[in-house]
């Protein structure tokens, strides 16, 4: 089983960020202030099905004591949901189920008590993919369900939904995961597998995921997949995944600023025919450079970024800091941005950010 799933937080107390979310859902259950319908909206791989289903465990759960909130994860509804054999748990897909027919359909079965559990609850993914047709008649639905009938609604274009739908529903905004979170998702996973690893390979990790936990899941279930001996290093992810180190990153930043474009250009295709993925590492570029911007503005910045730096890597940024005026920083920032979303479709993939690099040290 994928990680992902394998380690799928069964309690609210597992679930690493979206505390806000947590708190709010929780207190909502200890005082039992329900609501029939709930909004579900952000990134994707941030925990918006997980925390439906945790939801959705703890209104069933049937050793639940009044003024608590977590699931007993025991009994034979927790463990059903937990199963994907939970009866009264409907899930669907509304990217395949979005036909006005489709929610018809729900419609009739919404009237039926609960086969077994307290309330039958229907998560619909994607929502925003229903047909107009489709969200017209779910929002007479969400008008007056059944007292038995809990929704649980999930999207990831929360611009898409229909104002009415939203005015009858309890909205929760998921934020991406920062570093530090993703970091101790990724620790915790390994201790449970038993596996050693190098922090800096985590952290190389949790940059590509881009602020999604199930894609850094995802990346970390390759990564111990082609690991050697229970052990997961940097020098192995970078290659694996096509990534590259900071010292490489911290290295043509220095040549940018510097304007030493023979060296810089060099290092380009030296990088490529290594096999790194170039727009992976321009994002790496772009990121350390917003940084180094940020850096120059408030010397005492908090950013995650700087502070997943060790002392050494920090003196060396300082000071490359220093040497790049803020001035050309902001301007390799937007010639770059150019550079990037030119190099999805360059026939050459190295010549947009060769000719960046042109232009910046111009």
């Amino acid at each position: 089983m994928v990680l992902y799933r394998k380690y799928r937080p069964q309690k609210f107390v597992e679930v690493i960020g979206q505390k806000h979310i947590v708190q709010t859902i929780t207190n909502g259950l200890k005082r039992d202030i329900l609501s029939h319908g709930y909004l579900f909206a952000g990134p994707h791989g941030t925990g918006k099905t997980t925390l439906a289903r945790l939801l959705a465990k703890a209104l069933n759960c049937e050793q639940r004591k009044n003024g608590e909130a977590e699931p007993c994860c025991k009994c034979e509804s927790c463990l059903a949901i937990a199963e994907n054999k939970a009866i009264d748990l409907i899930e669907i897909d509304a990217a395949t189920y979005t036909g006005v027919d489709n929610i018809r359909e729900l419609q009739e079965g919404i009237d039926f008590s609960p086969v077994k559990s307290k309330y039958k609850i229907f998560i619909i993914d994607e929502c925003h993919q229903l047909s107009k047709g489709a969200a017209s008649a779910l929002l007479k639905t969400l008008e007056e369900p059944p007292r038995h009938v809990i929704f649980i609604l999930a999207t990831t274009e929360l611009r898409k939904m229909m104002p009415t739908i939203l005015s009858r529903c309890q909205t929760f905004t998921f934020h991406k995961l920062n570093q530090e979170e993703l970091l101790l998702l990724l620790e915790t996973t390994l201790k449970k597998e038993g596996i050693k690893y190098e922090k800096e390979a985590l952290e190389m990790l949790c940059f590509s995921a881009k602020g999604a936990a199930r894609d850094a899941q995802t990346l970390l279930d390759q990564a111990m997949t082609l690991a050697s001996d229970k052990n997961i290093t940097a020098e192995e992810v970078k290659i694996i995944l096509g990534l590259t180190d900071k010292k490489a990153v911290f290295e043509f930043i220095s040549l940018l600023s510097q304007s030493n474009k023979k060296q810089a250009l060099k290092f380009i295709n030296d990088i490529y025919f290594e096999g790194i993925d170039l727009v992976e590492f321009l994002s790496y570029v772009l990121s350390y450079l917003r940084l180094l911007l940020i850096l120059q503005i408030d010397t005492q910045t908090q950013a995650p970024l700087f502070l997943a730096l060790n002392k050494e890597e920090k003196e060396n940024f300082i000071k490359l800091s220093q040497g790049f005026e803020e001035k050309r920083v902001k301007q390799a920032l937007e010639i770059l941005l150019q550079a990037e979303s030119k190099m999805k479709y360059a026939t050459i993939p190295q010549l947009p950010l060769e000719l960046a690099v042109l232009d910046i040290c111009q």
